[in-house]
């Protein structure tokens, strides 16, 4: 049976691929997001939208297209989530 993804689990990969997987320092395409994290275009549009306005992701408008990248405050947050998420693995607990 599969496991779904919290949605704190999501935002950990949304995160995560912002900081690790770009090619480029211009930052990820929404399309690129979709792919490295296994979501839909309407529900990743909500979180992209929660994230630039917390400060934890960055906009940043190109001519052809808006793109993200992690903000000092987002690498902050996916640390203490890293930490937090390997702290309950250690006790057995699910995020």
């Amino acid at each position: 049976m599969a496991e779904y993804r919290t949605h704190m689990k999501i935002i950990g990969d949304i995160l995560s691929t912002t900081r690790d997987d770009l090619q480029d320092e211009d930052g990820a395409t929404i399309t690129y997001l979709i792919r490295k994290a296994n979501i839909s275009h309407s529900r990743i549009s909500s979180i992209l939208k929660t994230l630039v306005s917390q400060g934890l992701l960055e906009k940043v408008d190109n001519q052809s297209s808006n793109k993200y990248k992690i903000s000092q405050s987002g690498r902050e947050f996916l640390q203490a989530y890293n930490t937090f998420t390997n702290f309950a693995d250690n006790f057995g607990l699910s995020i």
